[in-house]
């Protein structure tokens, strides 16, 4: 950060700090914000030959960040990238403009380049079904086949991540009715815990052969220490190459079939929402998109164009 003034720097640690802190960004996201920031800065001393002040940095003309944008795409920066970069970018110059009272509307007001959204690919439901059937039968002994169909019916049944399904301790078995969880930045949802996963876990605890104290984690590894998720991700892997499912069949597509499914019975997008722990309804507003996808899929098989 040798490019980078002192004040500038110091402005780059508060501010991460209050994403953290104050505002409960995830670990990853704040890192992944100073990264692109920090980034930003450097070319910017390079592009006008010295560092900027924080009023500096917050009044650059906008022909400035779109030589940026250019030299990013220039190295192979797809858009999607670009435009989480110059949300951070944003997000730290309207930090610095209140700070230093000064119109930052240049640099706030550019556009992001547009790019395609990528949709989820969840499993059918009979695909979901069997991917924890063929999980479970996997399992080298009962118990470890058991504990992978416990995780797995989690995601698909509750629409966890893989995180917090592994994030979970002895203190939650047997599963209530309702589970409190722990998501991104540290936010809380209440999630319906089905019989089936109910009873998926407690087949589990009751052929694990380690103590599962309340304090320690409920999904265990084979020598007793916490579950590592490459095991789920492998033993999905393998299930997959079984069942003919492609390369997006993963824990989290498990997830995603969870919302996807959810909506095609006629659940209501607010509630979905809230189930999955998304901070904006437009993240989970994709989701439409996928059951648009599929109805025209199953249109055009039925009717074929000539």
């Amino acid at each position: 950060m040798t490019a980078i003034s002192p004040q500038v720097r110091d402005a780059l640690a508060t501010w991460s700090a209050q994403l953290s802190g104050v505002h409960g960004a995830a670990q990853n996201t704040v890192a992944a914000y100073l990264r692109d920031v920090t980034g930003y800065l450097h070319f910017l001393a390079i592009h006008r030959g010295g560092t900027e002040g924080l009023a500096g940095l917050a009044g650059l003309p906008q022909g400035d960040l779109r030589a940026w944008m250019a030299h990013e795409r220039a190295r192979g920066v797809s858009a999607r990238s670009l435009a989480r970069s110059l949300s951070a970018v944003k997000n730290f110059t309207a930090w610095v403009a209140d700070r230093a009272g000064v119109d930052a509307s240049t640099v706030l007001s550019a556009r992001a380049p547009r790019f395609k959204r990528k949709l989820p690919r969840p499993l059918s439901a009979e695909a979901a079904q069997d991917m924890i059937e063929i999980v479970a039968d996997q399992g080298q002994d009962g118990w470890t086949g058991a504990r992978d169909r416990a995780v797995v019916t989690l995601l698909y049944g509750c629409g966890l991540r893989i995180s917090e399904a592994l994030g979970l301790t002895g203190a939650a078995h047997p599963l209530p009715e309702v589970l409190r969880i722990t998501g991104k930045g540290d936010k809380t949802r209440l999630v319906p815990v089905l019989p089936v996963a109910r009873a998926a876990v407690a087949e589990y605890v009751r052929l694990c052969p380690f103590d599962l104290a309340a304090d320690q984690a409920l999904f265990r590894g084979a020598r007793g220490g916490p579950l590592n998720p490459r095991l789920i991700s492998a033993a999905m892997e393998r299930a997959r190459m079984q069942l003919g499912l492609p390369a997006t069949a993963t824990p989290h597509a498990m997830r995603h079939s969870f919302a996807t499914h959810l909506l095609s019975a006629g659940g209501d997008l607010r509630a979905i929402q809230e189930l999955l722990g998304h901070a904006s309804l437009s993240t989970t507003q994709v989701y439409t998109a996928v059951d648009a996808a599929r109805l025209m899929d199953v249109y055009e098989k039925a009717h074929p164009r000539a």
